[in-house]
């Protein structure tokens, strides 16, 4: 009788590890789509400033479309995509619509070869995406309340008197417009090409046009000391 008790004992020690066991086989959690990671990609620095603006659905002959844009002001920052066809064209597409996207900052990009239909819907459901937020933009009080206005100084020339007017959005020369400016028709002329370099330049490292050396001269010190006002 006393050898019995070990056999038993034994017995119920060897069941242990079954029932341990037991309970991971019954449980089988399906494996997450692979698409989030294949389909992402993450804006670098972005923060709570940053808006997230899902896209419409749309319905493709191989599956529904959509995608989930995180913005920065109305940068493209990331895109995800949230719903997409189960198929390997559209997994193999998906990053490459992305890159293009984060590089055009539009939805006007090339469709994919080989995945017309779900770069298509891709594009439909990103300009939507777009359209949502640049609306929210417009609407939003704090966008607004974000710009400020600088005058620069007047800045005497000899064909008349120079001033600029800039509009920042933080940092971000958004307009600029003339408040004074000589009534020559090469100043014009001129005056539309130094605003459109300013805008490209952020800056007032510009070229001067020629044939409106004076005005362009005097346009980037009025400019300048906008940008210096602005801080």
């Amino acid at each position: 009788m006393k050898r019995a008790i070990p056999v038993l004992v034994l017995s119920i020690a060897g069941l242990i590890p079954v029932f341990r066991y037991e309970p991971s086989l019954g449980t089988e959690t399906a494996s997450p789509a692979p698409t989030p990671s294949a389909s992402s990609t993450a804006a670098s620095g972005s923060d709570s400033g940053s808006t997230v603006v899902k896209g419409s659905t749309v319905q493709t002959d191989k599956g529904p479309v959509q995608v989930e844009v995180t913005f920065a002001g109305t940068k493209i920052g990331s895109v995800r995509m949230l719903q997409q066809p189960n198929h390997p064209q559209t997994t193999a597409a998906v990053p490459k619509l992305i890159a293009e996207t984060l590089e055009a900052q539009s939805a006007d990009i090339d469709t994919v070869s080989g995945a017309t239909i779900t770069s298509d819907g891709y594009k439909e459901s990103l300009q939507a995406a777009i359209d949502a937020n640049t609306e929210s933009a417009a609407a939003s009080p704090s966008a607004s309340a974000a710009a400020e206005t600088v005058d620069g100084s007047t800045v005497q020339t000899d064909k008349g008197p120079v001033q600029v007017q800039v509009t920042f959005e933080a940092d971000k020369i958004a307009s600029v417009k003339m408040l004074q400016q000589p009534n020559h028709p090469q100043t014009t002329a001129a005056v539309p090409q130094l605003v459109a370099e300013t805008l490209e330049a952020q800056s007032a490292d510009i070229d001067t046009v020629s044939g409106a050396t004076i005005t362009s001269d005097g346009y980037k010190e009025s400019l300048q000391a906008a940008i210096d006002a602005k801080g």
